[in-house]
């Protein structure tokens, strides 16, 4: 006998998306399974999902497509697992799934199989469906998996800018992870999240500046926020009139930015000129920031007496 009332439950926790084998454990034959999509009432979405009504999926039914569809053990992870714990920003329309390396995933089109020894049960969120690992291990898996140097540190930042994640949570799961071409860099940008005075020392400006053949700022100053923790690193050329400011990897906050826009426009409604860039700039580009630096020392009057070394 069909058990209509646990096909009625289960579609309630899967958001109308189940699988074949879960139908027939609960008495559902191929023959009404058949019936049911011959006459638009249901319909299959790859080889084993089904959609218990026959119109336009939404993104979290999109998600139970795939997951039944690739492997009875995957769940949603990196982008995908950030944009359903609530990352904005950060969409896509590939759907990324993980699976234990032991596993045997169907490759299917729109989705990409993440096999992975580092998988647990522990990474796994415990209440939230679809399954889909936990918010920090989706994070730090988004910045792993970027094409793109720059987003992958740009998502560290949004998804603690937004409370998503706090800094502790992704240093836990960096320490996971041994070999990377990422890694250094991700660390590096953590530390600027999290606005500790190591941090700053690490991007040692005025050592960049002697290393390019700059002159040595003549004032370096670390300015402490509302909070009491160190955000940004200003330096200043008296004898020029120059000034650097090095906003931290969380400045586009509203009030944050607010209120160093007005600094910023003191300054330059003085007799400074104001040259600002973000923390991520110097660990991405630090040739550019270099090179207007450069540009506005000799706009300045500074006449260069030795050869200019490049910035490693």
């Amino acid at each position: 006998m069909t058990d209509w009332t646990g096909v009625t439950e289960l579609a309630g926790t899967q958001d109308q998306v189940v699988s074949r084998p879960q139908l027939y454990r609960l008495g559902v034959h191929r023959w009404q399974l058949r019936r049911r999509v011959q006459r638009t009432t249901w319909r299959t979405v790859g080889a084993r999902a089904v959609v218990l009504h026959a119109g336009p999926l939404t993104q979290t039914q999109r998600w139970w497509a795939a997951l039944i569809n690739t492997s009875g053990h995957a769940v949603l992870a990196g982008p995908t697992a950030a944009e359903a714990a609530g990352l904005k920003g950060y969409e896509t329309e590939t759907i990324h799934v993980a699976v234990p390396k032991s596993a045997r995933p169907v490759k299917q089109p729109g989705v990409v199989v993440h096999e992975s020894r580092r998988l647990k049960p522990a990474d796994v969120h415990p209440g939230r469906r679809p399954p889909q690992v936990r918010a920090a291990v989706a994070v730090v898996q988004t910045a792993l998996w970027s094409t793109d140097r720059a987003r992958a540190c740009a998502v560290l930042a949004a998804a603690v800018q937004q409370r998503l994640v706090r800094v502790p949570e992704l240093w836990t799961e960096m320490a996971r992870v041994r070999r990377h071409r990422f890694r250094k860099l991700i660390l590096l940008v953590l530390s600027d999240i999290e606005g500790g005075a190591h941090s700053l020392a690490e991007i040692d400006f005025a050592q960049l500046c002697r290393l390019a053949g700059l002159p040595t700022p003549s004032r370096q100053v670390v300015r402490v926020d509302s909070t009491g923790r160190r955000r940004y690193l200003d330096v200043e050329w008296d004898a020029f009139g120059l000034v650097v400011e090095i906003d931290g990897m969380l400045h586009m906050q509203a009030a944050r930015w607010m209120d160093d826009s007005f600094r910023g426009n003191e300054l330059s409604l003085g007799d400074r000129v104001l040259l600002r860039f973000p923390a991520l700039a110097l660990r991405l580009y630090p040739e550019r920031v270099l090179a207007q630096v450069r540009q506005g020392l000799l706009n300045a009057g500074w006449q260069p007496t030795s050869v200019t070394r490049q910035a490693s």
